[in-house]
């Protein structure tokens, strides 16, 4: 950073093209078309070498506006973001470990760290009944065979159609959607097993909707702790949908639909259901050993192994199976999840990810194969709230990368 006076203002720093332009993050190309189109003022330097610019007008246009230049990794946007950070193996939530979180608060108490960066403790969520009972209704109304992820497109719809102040998007408005929503979501599950008084954790409301046996105090500390470690893991498909969304003002009920919409493809939330598959047919058998070699010989990917963002073992994983020994009921599941990772490290240096570790618990307590993509889908939409509550704060529809046309040169005469 320079120091160079400016006119009214003599102590006022002043930054080199260069400076400016690692601060927003673009090329010094980019500053001058900043410049050009009005975003940014520009002095000439002492001597008439190069352009300098006001630092606090810098960091303003850096606050509103995301880079847009591509990264080395090939071609994607990067966005500036205070919520979560993955390096080295581990994750954070606004600068703290993640799995601290998760292991030492509920759920709920995660929820407002992300979205507040305050801890609450002991707060609770709940539905309020008029919004609870709409999105009841055509969620009972679904077929038979609607998978999880049907029913909360569903209900989602519905509570936002009982919210006429849903495009009142100020940060306030939009936290007492979020905490409306997320308990609405639960509640309109079917209910599999036996429901205790209203009050308790979002977990123990959950845990019903997911199997028909009773909650015991270990599994459901995993439920709680699972739902808390799944909340972010920074610019996932469904978290840049939801980012999308926000970005074209969309209100939250929308931004959630539209992270439901791309959770439900099979390359991201339902890959929990290939891993309960795969872990289920493990114990069936005795064995993970012919399992795997079944996928390995037809040249599938073993589920539950391998993450793009960690060399080692996902630290999601990590947490849960340490809580999961603690589960009595866990102690088949989580032996033949071991053995599966030992024998595919025969062949392949990968380790466990969230999937297999949510597998365990969903295989070992009586659950569906698709409970891990409920799980998955009611913890992340407090993510995504955090992600829209971020993106309302910068410039509208900044997110429009341009597309490189690969047609026929026009002209071309009509058909």
């Amino acid at each position: 950073m320079t120091d160079q006076p400016e006119p009214g203002r003599p102590d006022a720093p002043r930054l080199t093209t260069r400076e400016a332009a690692e601060l927003l993050g673009v090329k010094p190309e980019t500053v001058y078309a900043y410049v050009s189109r009005g975003q940014l003022s520009s002095e000439r330097a002492a001597g008439g070498r190069g352009s300098t610019f006001d630092a606090d007008e810098v960091r303003a246009l850096a606050r509103r506006s995301g880079r847009r230049e591509p990264s080395p990794a090939g071609g994607d946007l990067v966005f500036r973001t205070g919520i979560t950070l993955i390096e080295r193996d581990r994750y954070y939530f606004r600068g703290v470990d993640a799995t601290e979180l998760a292991r030492n608060h509920s759920y709920e108490e995660v929820a407002e760290w992300l979205w507040t960066g305050e801890l609450r403790p002991g707060v609770r969520f709940t539905a309020p009944s008029e919004t609870l009972a709409a999105a009841r209704r055509p969620v009972g109304a679904l077929p038979a065979h609607s998978g999880s992820t049907d029913r909360l497109r569903v209900a989602v719809t519905a509570a936002a159609a009982t919210d006429p102040l849903r495009f009142d998007l100020s940060p306030g408005a939009v936290l007492s959607s979020a905490r409306n929503l997320i308990p609405t979501l639960v509640g309109a599950l079917p209910v599999l097993g036996s429901t205790e008084a209203d009050g308790g954790s979002l977990a123990r409301e959950l845990w019903p909707r997911l199997t028909a046996r009773p909650a015991d105090a270990p599994a459901l500390a995993v439920l709680d702790t699972a739902l808390a470690l799944l909340i972010d893991h920074d610019l996932a498909a469904s978290t840049l949908a939801a980012r999308v969304a926000a970005s074209a003002r969309a209100h939250p009920y929308a931004v959630v639909s539209a992270g439901l919409g791309v959770l439900e493809g099979p390359l991201h939330g339902a890959a929990s259901g290939l891993a309960h598959r795969m872990l289920q047919e493990a114990v069936d058998r005795g064995s993970a050993v012919p399992v795997v070699a079944d996928h390995l010989r037809t040249g599938r990917p073993v589920p539950g192994l391998g993450h793009r963002l960690y060399r080692g073992e996902d630290p999601r994983a990590r947490t849960l199976f340490a809580l999961l020994e603690d589960v009595p009921q866990a102690a088949g599941a989580l032996a033949a999840a071991r053995e599966v990772v030992a024998t595919t490290a025969r062949h392949a240096p990968l380790h466990a990810n969230i999937d297999l570790a949510l597998a365990v618990l969903s295989v070992s307590c009586g659950m569906a194969a698709e409970a891990g993509e409920t799980v998955f889908a009611v913890s992340r939409t407090a993510g995504w709230i955090a992600h829209a509550m971020e993106e309302y704060g910068e410039r509208p529809l900044r997110i429009r990368p341009s597309g490189q046309y690969t047609g026929p040169r026009p002209p071309r005469p009509a058909p």
